[in-house]
């Protein structure tokens, strides 16, 4: 099996980045959550709150979101072609996508490309409280044996020196 980070690895930008600019657009009302992100932002920067903590206050955006699944669609019928191609031509069934973007965004798109196995971040796409921690570092290590205790990966795929514990 080969193993892929998604953001900047096979997805030629953030998708988390690219779905909050897209609901911004769309639902202007989102812009009542930005001081709340930011006092978060500055949390985190001075390590009072966790990576896991901030990106569960920024994600409050998603209250804004009148039907979540709507937008989703919507966004990945735009957003899709940035799926990079030289993943599209050497994609297998058993690839395994592992990514600290929530499994609601990315949920949609790897179902489009016929992506079976996703491992993200567990955040409700309503609220966007957090179940477990952000998917990100060793977190990304545990979880992929906790889904897949006798994984034997084959090639890995990531532009993030935070993967190195993946790797």
């Amino acid at each position: 099996m080969n193993i892929y980070d998604f953001d900047e690895t096979i997805y030629d930008s953030d998708s988390t980045k690219d779905f909050y600019f897209y609901c911004l657009k769309k639902y202007p009302k989102i812009l009542l959550s930005v001081p709340r992100m930011a006092w978060a932002f500055l949390l985190y920067i001075l390590g009072v709150y966790t990576k896991t903590q901030f990106k569960e206050k920024m994600y409050r955006f998603l209250r804004y979101v009148p039907d979540i699944d709507k937008a989703l669609e919507n966004f990945w019928n735009i957003n899709e072609n940035k799926v990079k191609q030289w993943y599209r031509d050497r994609q297998k069934e058993d690839d395994i996508i592992i990514s600290a973007s929530p499994e609601f965004l990315l949920e949609p798109i790897c179902k489009r490309l016929g992506i079976k196995h996703l491992i993200a971040s567990r955040v409700d796409k309503k609220t966007g409280l957090y179940t477990g921690e952000n998917c990100w570092g060793e977190e990304k290590v545990k979880r992929l044996y906790e889904d897949f205790p006798d994984a034997v990966c084959e090639e890995f795929y990531s532009d993030s020196l935070s993967d190195t514990p993946l790797a």
